[in-house]
């Protein structure tokens, strides 16, 4: 069979991906994925113990909200970052608008601080091993993402996987706020913010190679 006969053969097998499919796919990945982070929080971290009377205070949910809306923002990113030829700047440039003013608002309660409180307020209890949790309970859901990625047409590899990786982490801090006890905008605009940032980067390294074609 000479070259373009094969290719032929191989081409007249080939059907279009629907295009609800790869949003379809990845929302699937986000439910296994928060699924996963949860059974980890509930069988591991262990839920905070004030968790009902948490959940209806304010920063509760500010905290939720902030990475929903780095999970918003990763989600739309990966699914443009899957198929040829598609920008993601506006995805990207959505994320980095939340983390701004985030961080903005972390700086008007943290600078009237006394300085003796400051690093209290940085660090709180658990500065040692927020990002780290972040990143493990992310572990399965990148690699579910990642394998949703690879079924589709991602040309750019590293960024797709960054995307991935990021959505990932984004879906688990989220989860994570239920063990979570700290409740300044200084601490979630670092340790979390490091969490999304470094499951993106080891979304990316994967994605290297497991997204190539």
């Amino acid at each position: 069979m000479r070259t373009h006969e094969l290719i032929e053969a191989l081409a007249a097998d080939a059907r279009p991906v629907p295009p609800a499919a790869p949003p379809r796919w990845l929302a699937l990945a986000a439910a296994a994925g928060a699924a996963i982070a949860l059974v980890l929080v509930l069988a591991w971290l262990k839920p905070r113990p004030d968790l009902s009377e948490a959940a209806r205070g304010g920063f509760f949910w500010v905290k939720a909200a902030y990475t929903a809306a780095l999970g918003l923002a990763g989600f739309w990113a990966t699914e443009r970052l899957a198929r040829p030829g598609v920008s993601a700047r506006t995805a990207a440039l959505v994320a980095i608008v939340v983390v701004a003013a985030f961080e903005i608002l972390a700086m008007l309660q943290f600078a009237p601080m006394d300085p003796s409180a400051r690093l209290g307020a940085l660090r709180g209890a658990s500065w040692q091993v927020c990002t780290r949790n972040i990143v493990v309970l992310a572990v399965p859901m990148t690699l579910i993402c990642l394998w949703v990625v690879r079924q589709l047409a991602p040309t750019r590899p590293m960024l797709a996987g960054f995307g991935a990786g990021a959505f990932s982490g984004a879906v688990a801090a989220t989860v994570y706020g239920l063990h979570c006890t700290e409740a300044t905008f200084v601490f979630v605009g670092v340790w979390y913010t490091l969490g999304v940032a470094a499951s993106g980067l080891i979304g990316a390294l994967i994605g290297r190679f497991a997204l190539r074609w």
